[in-house]
């Protein structure tokens, strides 16, 4: 028997008004809104960094480095994100509403760790890791638009689930 994946029924808001009314009032969710643009932040420093490295051979240490702060804010945004995913759906990780996001983001996590083991066992060279990095990136990048995808999605369906006040008469 193989269970059917969950997801929202075909023209289900993304979130319930009760799920939105959570959403909107936990601090979990200001948490998110800052912790993104950070990582984001991050991630361009870093893969300069790791390009400038891959391109010239220089500024190995810092490369490395800005991989592993990447990292680290990469565990502290996936983190923060199932609390924030919990309060909201009630689960943390994998409610239907994101459930191929949170299964994407495996993936990120998968490859960003299998950086730091090899760069903890050396089982790889710098060049190697810098590669390995950069697999990890291009992964962020499109789990990074599947969630813009999301909140542009949900801000669409607010406008339209909010009311609009009527136009009074000769004012347009």
């Amino acid at each position: 028997m193989h269970p059917e994946t969950p997801r929202p029924p075909a023209g289900r808001p993304l979130y319930t008004p009760q799920e939105r009314q959570r959403r909107d009032a936990t601090v979990w969710t200001l948490v998110q809104g800052v912790l993104a643009p950070v990582q984001f932040l991050v991630f361009l420093v870093s893969l300069v960094l790791v390009l400038r490295f891959l391109a010239t051979g220089e500024g190995q240490a810092a490369a490395t480095a800005s991989v592993v702060v990447k990292t680290l804010t990469l565990y502290a945004i996936m983190v923060t994100g199932s609390i924030w995913e919990k309060v909201v759906f009630g689960r943390y990780l994998f409610a239907p509403a994101f459930y191929w996001e949170d299964v994407f983001s495996m993936l990120v996590l998968a490859l960003h760790t299998a950086y730091l083991v090899a760069l903890a066992t050396g089982a790889l060279d710098a060049r190697g890791l810098m590669l390995l990095a950069l697999a990890a990136y291009a992964t962020y990048v499109i789990n990074a638009g599947q969630f813009i995808y999301k909140l542009r999605m949900a801000r669409l369906q607010g406008r339209a689930a909010t009311p609009v006040a009527p136009k009074a008469e000769g004012l347009a």
